[in-house]
C-alpha cells in the first residue's frame, strides 16, 4: 500500500477515486505546524532557529499518518505545487523523521497542477525530490515576517496605544490607502469647460466636440470660465460648417491571458462583485473537486499562479472547443503565446483555466458562487486563444468656412467581433466610452448644421479611493508581497480596524493613519514600496537558489534590530510631537477665517494637540486638567467612547427627533419618543412601557460620518422588498448580528454589502433565497449563518448554524461546535472537517465510557438484593 498525503479532505477523497485501490490517501488539513505567537520563536542570536509547534487537531492529523504508514510501503507528498505546497510537505517529513516512523521507506514528492485522473496519474508516474530550495525561501519569509510583526508590535503598544500590530507587507498596503486619503483630501479641483454641437448632414446626425478656435487648438483648460466657454459657443452658432475629412482607420483588438491570480481578483472583483477572500474561497472548491453527476472532478487548475501560459494539451483541447462551437473563423492560424511579465513570479506556473474546455458553464450543474466564477474563467481562457477582433475607428472633423474653429467626433464600428463574441475585460471608468459610438456614412464636403450647441461645466476630480481590484493591481505593480497573500492582507487590515470597506472602497480609519504615520516618521525604510519590493526579490533568488536564506535574514536583522533599538530612548511626547506635523491637516484642518486651528475654542490660552488614550487618539487642550476639552481625531472611526450624544435633525413624516447617541456597545441612532408619549410613563403588568426606535451603526459606518439621511435609513429597517412569487409572503432585507442579509419566512441569506440593504430587488433576492434553500437541503429551519460545501465522504451540505447557545457546524446529524472565540465568518470548509471529527471522536468514546462506571456499581449493590429483584418481578 502506498500512502499519499495532500492538504484536504476534499482533495483527498476525489484523488483516492483516482489511484485506487493500492494507495491510501490521508489530508493534513494544511500545516501541521507553526510558529507559537510569542517572543522567541525565531531566535536571530541562535542562526534564526525556529521553534515550530503543533496544536491539538495537528497531533491527531500526525497520528493518522503514522498509523497509516505502519502498513505502508511508500510515502508520496502530493501538497501543493508551490512554495507553500513544498513546505507542508517539508514540515511533515521534519516531523516524521524526528519520531522516527518511516526508517528506510522510500519519500517521493509528486506535483500536479489540476486534480484530474491523467494530471494525477501522470504526477505519480514521475516523482522528485523535495525542493530544498522553495522550503529555504518559505523558512525565510516566515521568519521575516515574524521578526518584523514581533519586534515592531511591542514598540507600537509603548509609544502609540491604540495600535495592534504591524506587518512587513500589510503596513505597506496600508500606506497605499492612506496616502490616496490625504490625495483625494488635499485635491483643488479646477474649473474647465466644454462646448458640443449636434451636428444635423444629409446622412444623418452626430455629436462633435470643439476642439479648436481662433485658430488655436483647445487643450483640456483652455476654457477655464463661463465667459470663455459662452463666448466660444455663440461663434460656433454663428458658423457656416462642413466635413473637412472623414478618416476610417482599421483597428485590431488582440485578446488577454488567461487569468493568473491577481488579475482573476481584480477581474472577480468588477464583473461579479466578489471579494478577494470569496474569490480564493470559490477557486478552491473548483480546483478541489465538484461532483459532476458521473464523477467528482477538480474543474480549474491550481489558483494560486502567476503564469499566464497553458500546456499543450490544454492550448489543443480550447483550439478544437472553439472550432466545434463557433467555427473555424473564430479560430487563429497559430495558438496564441503569452509571456508572464511579473516580478514576483511564483512556482505554479501554469494559468488558471478548465481542466476540460468541454465542460462549458451551460454543461455543468454549478449552482450560485461556483457557477459564476467557473464561467468568468472558461470564457478568460477560451477567449485567449480565439481570433482578434476587427473594428474600424472613424474620426470626423468639421471646420467653418475660415478654418478658424473645428470640432471633431469620433466613433467606431465592429467589423468582426471575434474573441468579443464570447468574452470583454471590464473598462476603467475612466475610459472614454466615445469609441462605441456608431458615426452616420459621412463625405467629406458635405455641409453640417449645428442645431443644438451647449457649453457645459466640469471639474476635475479626486483619484478615487482603491477598491480590492485596484489595490491589488498597484501592488502587483510595485512588486509588493505575493497575489496569493492579497486576500490576506486585505482581511488583516480590515480585522484590525485599520480601514473599512464601504461601496467597495477602501478608507482608512483613524487608527489606520495614526499607524501610517507613526512608520512613516519612525520607521520610513520599511514602508518603502522599493525597499519592499527589493525584499521580495531577495526571497525570490533563495527560492532560484541564487541566495542564501540565513545570509538574507542576517543582513536585514541586523539594520532593523539596531533601529529597533533606537527608538527605546523616544518618548510619547516626542512621538506626538511629530504626529501633530505629519496630521496637522487632519487633526487640525483650516479654519474658513484664518483663525490657528490649534487654538483651544474652550479655553483662551489652550493649544490643541493630539493625545493617545486607553483607545486611541484624541485631540485634547494642553491645559488640561483645567480645560478638559476633547474631540474625535479627524474624521475616520476615531474612538466611538468620544462621541457625543447630538440631535440630527428632525423625522420629516413624525416630526421627532433624530438622535446620535453611544451606549455600552458602541454608537447607534435613535427616534426619540412622540411628544404625546411619557417617558417616564411607568409599564402595566404583563406590558412594556414606551421605547424610542434604535439601530446600531453597522460594521464601517464611522460615527462622524453619520447624517440625518442616514439614521433615517437605519431606522426604516427592516426593509419589505415585495412578495415572494410563489406563497405571497413578504420578503425583507435587514442587518443583523452578521451583517446585511435578505429573509423569507426562516431563510437568512447574506448580502455582500451594507449599501444592498436599500438596492436588492425582489428578482435577486428571490434568487439568494432560492439558492440557500438549495444548499442547505430539505427541512432546515435554522438560520444558516453560513454555506461552506459539500462534505468529501458523502457530499451531504456542511454548513454553519445560528444555535441557541452561538454559532455552530451541521453535517448531516453531526453538530460540531465552534471554539470561543473563532469568528464563524472566517471557518472555512478544512476547519468546519477537523470539529466534525472531533465531535465524531468524542461520541464514539462516550459509549464504553458510560459502560464501565455501570458495571463497577453493580458490586457495590449486592446489599439490597431487593432492589435488584424487582425489575425481574415485573419483566416476568
Amino acid at each position: 500500500m502506498n500512502l499519499v498525503v495532500v492538504e484536504s479532505p476534499a482533495k483527498a477523497k476525489t484523488i483516492e477515486k483516482y489511484l485506487g485501490k493500492d494507495y491510501k490517501v490521508l489530508a493534513s488539513f494544511g500545516h501541521v505546524r507553526d510558529l507559537p505567537s510569542k517572543n522567541g520563536s525565531v531566535d536571530p542570536e541562535q542562526d534564526f532557529a525556529m521553534s515550530w509547534a503543533i496544536d491539538a487537531r495537528s497531533k491527531k492529523r500526525i497520528k493518522d499518518i503514522e498509523d497509516a504508514l505502519k502498513n505502508a510501503d511508500k510515502l508520496i507528498l502530493a501538497t501543493d505545487p508551490d512554495r507553500e505546497g513544498e513546505a507542508i510537505s517539508w514540515h511533515l517529513l521534519d516531523v516524521l523523521a524526528k519520531k522516527k516512523v518511516m526508517k528506510d521507506m522510500p519519500i517521493e514528492r509528486v506535483v500536479f497542477n489540476a486534480i484530474t485522473k491523467s494530471s494525477v496519474t501522470d504526477a505519480i508516474n514521475n516523482p522528485r525530490q523535495l525542493d530544498q530550495e522553495l522550503v529555504d525561501a518559505y523558512l525565510a519569509r516566515r521568519a521575516l515576517d515574524y521578526l518584523v510583526g514581533f519586534t515592531l508590535s511591542p514598540v507600537l503598544w509603548r509609544k502609540l496605544p491604540g495600535a495592534r500590530s504591524a506587518g512587513r507587507v500589510q503596513s505597506v498596503a496600508l500606506r497605499l490607502i492612506t496616502e490616496r486619503e490625504t490625495e483625494i483630501e488635499q485635491f483643488n479641483p479646477r474649473e474647465y469647460w466644454s462646448v458640443t454641437a449636434d451636428m444635423a448632414t444629409a446622412s444623418g446626425a452626430f455629436t462633435a466636440n470643439l476642439v479648436r478656435l481662433d485658430g488655436e487648438k483647445l487643450d483640456k483648460f483652455s476654457l477655464n470660465d463661463e465667459a470663455k466657454a459662452r463666448d466660444a459657443e455663440s461663434k460656433v452658432k454663428a458658423a457656416s460648417l462642413s466635413i473637412r475629412s472623414v478618416e476610417a482607420k482599421p483597428i485590431t483588438r488582440n485578446p488577454q491571458p488567461p487569468f493568473m491570480t491577481s488579475t482573476l481578483q481584480q477581474e472577480a472583483s468588477r464583473k461579479l462583485g466578489f471579494s478577494a477572500t470569496r474569490t480564493m474561497q470559490t477557486a478552491q472548491k473548483l480546483y478541489e473537486g465538484i461532483n459532476i453527476g458521473s464523477e467528482t472532478v477538480g474543474l480549474i487548475t491550481y489558483m494560486r499562479t502567476d503564469g499566464i501560459s497553458m500546456v499543450g494539451e490544454a492550448v489543443s483541447d480550447c483550439r478544437a472547443t472553439i472550432a466545434r462551437d463557433y467555427g473555424d473563423g473564430y479560430l487563429p492560424a497559430s495558438a496564441r503565446v503569452y509571456k508572464s511579465k511579473a516580478k514576483n513570479a511564483q512556482e505554479a506556473h501554469e494559468a488558471i483555466r478548465p481542466t476540460g474546455f468541454s465542460r462549458t458553464p451551460g454543461s455543468l450543474s454549478l449552482h450560485g458562487d461556483e457557477a459564476k466564477l467557473y464561467e468568468l474563467i472558461w470564457k478568460r481562457a477560451m477567449a485567449s486563444q480565439m481570433a482578434s477582433a476587427k473594428l474600424e475607428r472613424t474620426t470626423v472633423t468639421v471646420v467653418d468656412d475660415r478654418d478658424s474653429l473645428a470640432l471633431r467626433a469620433t466613433g467606431q464600428v465592429v467589423r468582426f467581433d471575434g474573441f468579443l463574441k464570447l468574452y470583454e475585460a471590464t473598462k476603467p471608468k475612466a475610459e472614454s466610452d466615445e469609441d462605441g459610438k456608431t458615426l452616420p456614412p459621412l463625405k467629406q464636403g458635405q455641409n453640417a448644421d449645428a442645431k443644438k450647441v451647449q457649453a457645459e461645466q466640469h471639474f476635475t476630480q479626486p483619484p478615487p479611493r482603491y477598491s480590492e481590484a485596484s489595490l491589488v493591481k498597484r501592488m502587483e505593480e510595485l512588486g509588493i508581497g505575493r497575489p496569493s497573500t492579497y486576500a490576506s492582507i486585505l482581511k488583516v487590515l480590515q480585522d484590525r480596524d485599520y480601514v473599512t470597506l464601504d461601496k467597495r472602497r477602501f478608507t482608512p480609519s483613524d487608527k489606520g493613519r495614526l499607524l501610517t504615520a507613526f512608520l512613516e516618521e519612525f520607521f520610513s525604510k520599511y514602508v518603502e514600496y522599493n525597499y519592499t519590493a527589493d525584499l521580495e526579490e531577495q526571497l525570490d533568488k533563495i527560492s532560484a537558489g541564487d541566495l542564501e536564506w540565513k545570509r538574507m535574514l542576517s543582513d536585514f536583522w541586523n539594520e532593523f534590530s539596531t533601529h529597533v533599538d533606537g527608538t527605546k530612548e523616544l518618548r510619547v511626547t516626542h512621538v506626538l510631537d511629530a504626529l501633530n506635523v505629519a496630521l496637522k491637516t487632519v487633526a487640525f484642518p483650516e479654519k474658513e477665517d484664518g483663525s490657528d486651528p490649534r487654538k483651544c475654542t474652550s479655553c483662551d490660552d489652550g493649544e490643541l494637540s493630539l493625545k493617545l488614550g486607553r483607545f486611541g487618539a484624541f485631540v485634547g487642550c494642553s491645559n488640561y486638567p483645567e480645560c478638559k476639552f476633547t474631540r474625535p481625531f479627524g474624521g475616520g472611526d476615531g474612538d466611538d467612547n468620544e462621541a457625543q450624544d447630538t440631535e440630527l435633525g428632525k423625522h420629516p413624516e413624525t416630526g421627532d427627533a433624530i438622535w446620535l447617541k453611544t451606549g455600552r456597545f458602541g454608537p447607534y441612532v435613535e427616534q426619540a419618543l412622540p411628544a404625546d408619549i411619557d417617558p417616564d410613563a411607568k409599564p402595566q403588568k404583563d406590558k412594556k412601557g414606551p421605547k424610542p426606535k434604535r439601530a446600531s451603526l453597522p460594521k464601517g459606518w464611522s460615527w462622524q460620518s453619520i447624517d440625518l439621511d442616514k439614521a433615517l435609513q437605519l431606522l426604516s429597517l427592516p426593509r419589505e422588498i415585495g412578495a415572494h412569487p410563489e406563497d405571497g409572503k413578504p420578503i425583507s432585507a435587514g442587518i443583523g448580528r452578521y451583517g446585511p442579509y435578505v429573509v423569507h419566512e426562516r431563510t437568512f441569506a447574506s448580502l455582500d454589502d451594507v449599501q444592498e440593504v436599500w438596492d436588492v430587488g425582489l428578482n435577486r433576492a428571490v434568487t439568494l433565497i432560492a439558492e440557500k434553500k438549495a444548499a442547505r437541503g430539505r427541512g432546515r429551519t435554522q438560520n444558516v449563518l453560513k454555506d461552506l460545501g459539500k462534505h468529501p465522504t458523502d457530499e451531504a451540505p456542511v454548513q454553519i448554524l445560528d444555535g441557541r447557545y452561538g454559532p455552530y457546524v451541521k453535517w448531516g446529524k453531526v453538530n460540531a461546535t465552534i471554539p470561543n472565540g473563532q469568528d464563524p465568518q472566517d471557518v472555512n470548509i478544512d476547519m468546519a472537517l477537523e470539529y466534525i471529527a472531533e465531535k465524531q471522536a468524542k461520541a464514539g468514546k462516550k459509549k464504553p465510557a458510560r459502560k464501565k462506571p455501570a458495571a463497577k456499581k453493580k458490586p457495590a449493590a449486592k446489599k439490597k438484593p431487593a432492589a435488584k429483584k424487582k425489575p425481574a418481578t415485573k419483566k416476568s
